[in-house]
């Protein structure tokens, strides 16, 4: 499965529906009052976290999201539909930016948590909500608001309880492909790992994850070679363990290069 960590997408929520105007009229009541109902709201955009994703991929492929509008009113006071809820899933580790946001608005951390992103309008009232006293038969209705629409910035960290850090080729892909069942791609050259590798170790009656993050280099944090992307997906990992390759040249300054990272 591709691995992607970063999506932009835009959502919008549903309109809601337009009151109606509307006058009884049956056979012996030629005169009847306004029966106009009211327009139904418009479907939220509602962001939901699930246990059975692991990456922003289905962002690639498809970018808008847009909920159903409210429907529009009718006669004999039947009031429109409401919009259907569109909701869209994402894995746990997914950070929400609203447009050009530094900070994220939303962190979703916990499988099950939901966030109603863009709220669906209201539905406009029928002109049997304007009667009164002083107007029996008011000719007015009101058109239904907009659903409120977003830029997002979608962003994946990595929640894993170990992961591993070191140089390019310092073997944590072995050592990942050893202490679990998950089957990274192993050779001896750089950067062989391009993508956050995850991979389930049981240990007695106990499982935890471990993620193997793409090589580190001097100056990754500052955006050289493929640190800056992935660099991330430390942030949430509750034990970080750092493998250095015995037959480095300089132990000490292999370790030193990667902790100041």
């Amino acid at each position: 499965m591709q691995f992607i960590d970063e999506a932009h997408i835009y959502v919008k929520a549903g309109n809601g529906g337009n009151g109606a105007i509307s006058f009884r009229r049956e056979k012996y009541i030629p005169k009847g009052g306004p029966d106009g109902g009211d327009g139904g709201n418009g479907g939220n955009v509602i962001m939901k976290c699930v246990a059975n994703l692991n990456t922003l991929l289905d962002f690639k492929y498809m970018k808008e999201f847009i909920a159903e509008n409210g429907e529009n009113g009718h006669g004999s006071n039947s009031h429109g539909k409401k919009g259907q809820d569109l909701v869209i899933k994402v894995p746990v580790g997914t950070e929400v930016f609203f447009d050009d946001e530094e900070e994220a608005s939303i962190d979703f951390t916990e499988v099950g948590q939901e966030v109603v992103i863009a709220k669906g309008g209201n539905g406009g009232f029928g002109n049997a909500y304007f009667k009164s006293s002083v107007n029996q038969a008011p000719r007015r209705a009101n058109p239904g608001q907009e659903g409120e629409e977003f830029d997002l910035f979608l962003k994946l960290k990595i929640l894993s309880d170990v992961g591993l850090i070191g140089l390019p080729n310092a073997g944590k892909s072995t050592f990942l492909s050893v202490v679990s069942k998950a089957k990274p791609k192993i050779a001896d050259y750089p950067f062989t790992t391009l993508e956050p590798q995850l991979g389930v170790v049981s240990v007695d009656d106990y499982d935890f994850v471990i993620a193997d993050l793409p090589g580190l280099i001097e100056g990754a944090s500052e955006g050289k070679g493929l640190g800056d992307r992935f660099l991330k997906h430390s942030e949430r990992c509750s034990v970080l363990l750092h493998l250095i390759d015995s037959n480095s040249e300089d132990v000490v300054n292999t370790y030193k290069i990667i902790r100041k990272e």
